[in-house]
């Protein structure tokens, strides 16, 4: 929790203080923002916009749910993750992906910001 929130405090000019009683309360403007900027998602080649469903904290990390509606079928997911990776040269990012019944993830990193879902 504490990279993520270095990287908004920094990108933003802000301070989040992220589960404390200070934490900002409109700190999912700046979450979706950040998301925006540095995920991308193409199904079937077609680059979607994702709805931010929301975040959790868990220990030290935060999960983020993300939704993309009006999808009748999909055969691949094509996933650019740069959440953290310009402060962080260790990072890793796990991308989970639910389509219909069937679940897949790939896990990706710094020197490999790309990833490639099957359905």
């Amino acid at each position: 929790m504490n990279d993520i929130e270095t990287a908004l405090n920094k990108d933003y000019n802000i301070d989040l203080r992220l589960h404390t009683k200070k934490e900002l309360k409109n700190n999912d403007v700046y979450f979706i923002e950040y998301l925006n900027k540095n995920l991308q998602i193409n199904i079937d080649k077609t680059l979607r916009e994702f709805n931010y469903i929301g975040k959790e904290y868990e220990g030290d990390l935060v999960y983020f749910y993300l939704e993309i509606e009006n999808i009748r079928e999909v055969q691949t997911i094509e996933i650019e993750n740069k959440i953290l990776t310009n402060y962080f040269s260790e990072q890793k990012n796990l991308i989970k992906a639910k389509v219909g019944k069937k679940n897949k993830s790939v896990l990706l990193e710094t020197s490999n910001t790309k990833g490639l879902l099957k359905f």
